[in-house]
């Protein structure tokens, strides 16, 4: 075979250079990406706490990262006298925590940012050698890696669980490329952490403003008026306090039949869970219920039909409030109560939606309810809650409009924080090379 020959056989054998779908200008003339073992670019952790010098504790939460245990159970879990054979996890070390979760498939692997603590054994921490090594912070928040945990694991494996050992662990490729091109991506991806970060305060700050509004614009518990009030009523009359018996009637949901329950179909079956806490319509996507059997007229919703959860099926949804979204969509499920004004009554809907989001009301409604694990009420005693309002609508309606405007204002920043990460996860799956498969 001529030189020539085993020339273009090589070119035509050799491989395509490992390289992410977007790459910035100053490297895309630079070398391929290349897998290296974990083990290569960083070291296992093995320091104990001898004579438990340390007893800060920390844990891996796969939402939020490394945290201190107490404030992240409001407990210590770890007790003094267990803690000398935990692992000294120092500042800028990773750990890996084998617990398995919907949103940590293999587990989470996160980077220690808040200070020398102590881990469980359980859990696996390395520290790399080159201190610029944010961007393998952010790898770990890809799914880049899963592939090989899933077949370097072993089959035995709890179900809540990764049985994986160190060495094997140890042993996973990671990508890498020159250590500027790294540091580029990870300033890219910091930056961009921070406008999260940014947003989500901005979020957090409005939805307090909002919380604070509540607590001046209606009466606190024990009080008959507000510590607020809108400058066009200043010189009205006095609030009225009456029970809700007196203003509205609460009517039971339907018992649908469980046999007609579907994934899909033209009529939302409404559960607690559709509530938020803080009250509101919650969309809940793929485990949304729907209804295909036949449906008694009365209890298909209008648009602002207000309700009220009736069962905490989660913790604070007891008592919180929704308005139907639209017409002819939502179903009014048991467990659900209806709310609709008395004639003669001033009853805006939407002033009253608030007005189930303030605290004495939500205090009042638990506190009459029964049940040991799960709480429930009925319209019987939600109608025994007494509470003070503006007997007219006028004033009624502008208290309900200012909250319109800042929940439109706290969905259009949620809206902008939500995009913020859609567009962040879509930037990691061009700037990281495709997951390739990897022998165990």
């Amino acid at each position: 075979m001529s030189s020539k020959t085993k020339t273009t056989c090589a070119k035509e054998d050799r491989k395509p250079e490992l390289v992410p779908k977007l790459r910035f200008p100053e490297f895309r003339e630079a070398a391929g990406w290349r897998f290296i073992p974990l083990n290569l670019l960083a070291s296992r952790s093995k320091q104990k706490n001898r004579d438990e010098k340390i007893d800060r504790v920390l844990t891996n939460s796969a939402e939020f990262g490394i945290v201190d245990q107490r404030d992240f159970f409001d407990k210590d879990i770890a007790t003094q006298g267990k803690l000398e054979g935990y692992f000294v996890v120092a500042l800028g070390s990773y750990v890996y925590n084998p617990r398995i979760s919907s949103t940590a498939p293999v587990g989470p692997i996160s980077k220690n940012k808040i200070g020398t603590g102590v881990m469980s054994p359980l859990y696996t921490v390395f520290k790399f050698k080159d201190d610029r090594n944010d961007f393998y912070e952010h790898f770990f928040k890809t799914t880049g890696w899963h592939a090989y945990m899933r077949q370097a694991s072993s089959t035995g494996a709890r179900h809540d669980r990764m049985a994986i050992s160190s060495d094997k662990f140890m042993a996973m490729p990671l990508p890498a490329s020159s250590p500027d091109e790294q540091q580029k991506i990870a300033d890219i991806l910091n930056s961009l952490d921070a406008l999260i970060a940014a947003q989500c305060r901005k979020v957090t700050a409005l939805k307090t403003h909002k919380k604070a509004l509540l607590q001046q614009l209606f009466p606190r518990e024990g009080e008959t008026q507000p510590r607020l009030r809108l400058p066009e009523f200043q010189n009205a009359g006095e609030w009225e306090e009456k029970p809700f018996s007196k203003l509205c009637g609460i009517k039971h949901g339907f018992a649908f039949a469980g046999e007609f329950f579907s994934n899909e179909g033209e009529y939302v079956l409404l559960t607690p869970g559709n509530f938020y806490e803080e009250g509101g319509y919650r969309d809940r996507g793929e485990k949304q219920k729907y209804y295909s059997g036949e449906i008694p007229r009365d209890y298909i919703l209008n648009c602002g039909d207000l309700l009220v959860a009736m069962t905490e099926q989660a913790a604070g949804l007891l008592g919180s409030p929704l308005l139907a979204p639209e017409s002819d969509k939502f179903l009014h499920n048991q467990r659900l109560g209806l709310v609709t004004k008395k004639p003669g009554v001033a009853w805006t809907s939407e002033f009253f939606f608030h007005v189930f989001n303030t605290q004495p009301v939500r205090k009042a409604i638990h506190a009459s309810s029964s049940g040991a694990k799960v709480r429930h009420t009925s319209p019987t005693k939600i109608g025994e809650v007494v509470f003070s309002f503006p007997n007219s609508l006028l004033e009624q309606q502008r208290i309900a409009d200012c909250f319109t405007t800042l929940d439109d204002l706290i969905a259009a920043q949620t809206q902008k924080q939500e995009a913020l990460k859609i567009h962040k996860k879509a930037l990691m799956q061009q700037l990281f090379p495709s997951p390739v498969e990897v022998e165990a």
